[in-house]
């Protein structure tokens, strides 16, 4: 049969809060409410209950001096049954964050690749922008030096086209057949 909290609080001498607290941490197949919305507790999670207030109580009870009736098999065999199955869902959450949080680092891992990639190719462009710079500086020194070497033979050229048409204009001046 259900009991309400305050039903268990008093059975167990403990206080409401105490068995509130416990309440709310069960699963919630083993939460029940009336049709005015008040918290019952069902056999089972009485069972659940009574085992976790009751080591406290026995420490207590203990000091006093008084013994606390042993568990029947039956009830031992549903607490068994029951903490078994909440390990169970404990493990079902652990391996779904395990498995959401392994698809995140594979995500961050593809993420760390793609970037070293971008990287590696920016490195690679830029060392052959600083060797195409290199050749066009070469070759830029390879024409000055055609450049100058041309001025001075235009220069050359010059100077002797001066000298012959000079030599010429002397020649030809009449004083010179005398």
């Amino acid at each position: 049969m259900a009991k309400t909290i305050k039903q268990l609080a008093d059975e167990l001498k403990v206080s409401k809060q105490t068995i509130q607290y416990h309440y709310q941490r069960l699963p919630a197949k083993n939460q029940q409410k009336n049709s005015q919305g008040t918290n019952l507790i069902s056999t089972t999670a009485e069972r659940i209950i009574r085992s976790k207030v009751a080591k406290p109580l026995l420490a207590n009870k203990q000091q006093i001096g008084s013994k606390e009736p042993p568990k029947t098999n039956e009830e031992n065999d549903e607490l068994v049954t029951t903490l078994r199955r909440e390990v169970e869902d404990l493990r079902h959450q652990r391996e779904k964050q395990l498995a959401t949080k392994d698809q995140q680092i594979s995500n961050k891992d593809r993420q760390i690749d793609y970037l070293t990639k971008l990287i590696d190719q920016q490195q690679q462009l830029q060392l052959e922008i600083v060797a195409e710079n290199h050749q066009l500086k070469e070759h830029v020194q390879k024409l000055n030096g055609f450049l100058e070497a041309s001025n001075s033979e235009q220069k050359q050229q010059v100077n002797d086209k001066e000298d012959k048409t000079h030599k010429n204009n002397v020649n030809k001046n009449w004083w010179h057949f005398w």
